[in-house]
């Protein structure tokens, strides 16, 4: 049987947090900055996935 492999697009995108939830950062946050409103830095902050998706991200990286 061969070696899974992650998915690197993925892999970059998501962590697993200390409690073993997977978090993403939302885009928005990364330059740019003072031109963007209150409420666009607010709502690009990092944040949980839904449950319903944990299957679909931990078959994309299976070693995370």
């Amino acid at each position: 049987m061969p070696k899974l492999k992650s998915h690197s697009g993925a892999k970059k995108r998501f962590r697993k947090t200390g409690s073993g939830h997977i978090a993403y950062k939302r885009r928005g946050r990364s330059h740019l900055l003072q031109q963007k409103s209150k409420r666009q830095k607010r709502i690009s902050r990092t944040i949980l996935i839904n449950t319903r998706d944990l299957r679909r991200i931990e078959t994309l990286v299976p070693h995370l």
